[in-house]
């Protein structure tokens, strides 16, 4: 049908009164409207809104827990593992510990057991000294004299001097029990001649001529000087 033309009973009306008629029917039969929505259901909508907007933050924050959960059974796993090594560190210091305990022990029973011989020792040592002191009370040692002018018989040779250089009239005479010159003998002649060492036999003899040494000093024989001394031990 082509616009503008009007058919039916329409179609002899004035086109005003057709708009006019059109506006009456649609004021009695208005058309159908969605009614607004009820103040509930707009509340209800917000509710359901701010508790899924709460149920995602509390998703999120149960994930992160699950996160730092998940690093500290790692943590815990790693502490764990350091603590059975330290454990196995404990109980390999333990052992030797143990082991050293066991040796100081040891260590202290010997020094216990040395004490004792180096007290014993010290003993022995100062009764030794004792009886070697008391076996040189009687040995004079000479010096000066030269090897070999006492000929084959020191003896009678120490015999015959001592008197001389002492000025000492010996009664009893002088008796020996050992005579020896320290060190081997020298062949050429040269150098300090070995010292002589005199045991007399009876007592108070040698006191008397190691006195009269001090006093006078060095004794002469002829051109030579002799020196007199006690024969006493390196140690002392």
């Amino acid at each position: 049908m082509p616009r503008g033309k009007v058919t039916g009973k329409s179609a002899g009306k004035p086109a005003r009164q057709l708009l006019f008629s059109e506006a009456l029917r649609q004021q009695k039969h208005p058309p159908k409207q969605d009614p607004p929505p009820h103040p509930h259901n707009i509340t209800d909508n917000m509710a359901e809104g701010s508790q899924g907007a709460s149920m995602e933050r509390i998703l999120q924050e149960i994930s992160a827990v699950g996160r730092k959960l998940e690093g500290m059974d790692i943590a815990m796993v790693a502490l764990t593992a350091e603590t059975r090594s330290m454990r196995l560190e404990i109980a390999g210091f333990q052992s030797q510990l143990s082991g050293l305990d066991q040796r100081v022990t040891t260590v202290e029973t010997q020094v216990a057991s040395w004490t004792e011989s180096g007290q014993e020792l010290m003993y022995l040592r100062s009764k030794l000294t004792d009886l070697e002191d008391r076996s040189r009370r009687n040995n004079i040692r000479l010096s000066g004299l030269p090897e070999g002018i006492e000929g084959t018989d020191l003896i009678s040779y120490l015999r015959d001097i001592l008197p001389k250089l002492t000025g000492i009239t010996f009664d009893p005479p002088l008796e020996f029990e050992r005579v020896h010159r320290l060190g081997p003998k020298r062949q050429d002649g040269k150098g300090r001649p070995c010292s002589i060492i005199a045991c007399l036999l009876h007592h108070g003899q040698a006191p008397q001529m190691l006195q009269i040494a001090r006093a006078q000093g060095p004794l002469r024989l002829g051109t030579l000087e002799i020196r007199l001394s006690a024969d006493i031990p390196k140690r002392l």
